[in-house]
């Protein structure tokens, strides 16, 4: 029991801390970073430096309800538990919030070692966003997200796919970087056909409406 409690004592400190310490430094690296074999291209850009674009495509294709939760669409949540209880593919109903603690403080993987991440993300979703603002946390996700093969953060992702920052992407841009996000390895944004371009350009038509209804308003109020 006492080292349980010396375990639980020091998981708390160090996670804490280091929710405390990303709220004014940029993570150095990530776990999925450091085993991606295809090496690591990434270039942090504080979210001043984002197109509003970039911003509006990530809530319209990951989180309409960013502005407004507390880390967790519960009714997301529900809906993903019935459609796994029914048998297929799993699919999640995870918020740019749990994306987030995952992406900076776990690892991506299958298998039961998915349930066991699935458990600390709560844990570091509940930090971060109690010890983070909302923007704090778009900002770090745009920079840590996989945005390709190698590639992570939009900065990034910009630089390859079209030769220039994220501080000008058009709505067509932006919209396809965000329809790759679930699965940057395999979806093409440069040229992409298909779901991933009638996704894309779904995202792309979808921007104006997160300005509009300001569900981007928790990130530049």
């Amino acid at each position: 029991m006492r080292i349980l409690a010396k375990t639980v004592f020091w998981f708390v400190a160090i996670s804490v801390g280091l929710t405390v310490l990303y709220r004014f430094v940029p993570p150095p690296v990530t776990v999925t970073m450091l085993v991606d074999g295809n090496g690591i291209t990434k270039d942090w850009q504080p979210l001043s430096r984002i197109d509003r674009n970039m911003v509006a495509a990530a809530i319209a294709a990951e989180d309409g309800k960013f502005c407004t939760h507390n880390g967790f669409d519960t009714t997301a949540i529900e809906k993903a538990f019935e459609r796994n209880a029914a048998g297929g593919r799993l699919r999640g109903g995870s918020t740019i919030s749990q994306q987030t603690a995952k992406n900076v403080f776990l690892w991506q993987g299958d298998g039961w070692t998915r349930y066991l991440r699935k458990g600390l993300e709560v844990w570091f979703t509940f930090l971060i966003e109690h010890l983070w603002d909302k923007r704090r946390i778009m900002e770090i996700y745009l920079n840590v997200a996989e945005t390709g093969i190698g590639t992570y953060g939009v900065e990034a992702g910009a630089q390859r796919y079209w030769g220039q920052s994220a501080s000008n992407l058009t709505t067509i841009e932006a919209g396809r970087m965000a329809a790759a996000l679930p699965s940057p390895k395999t979806r093409s944004v440069k040229s992409p056909s298909g779901f991933t371009r009638r996704y894309g350009n779904t995202i792309a038509a979808r921007i104006g409406t997160v300005k509009t209804q300001g569900l981007d308003s928790c990130v530049y109020d």
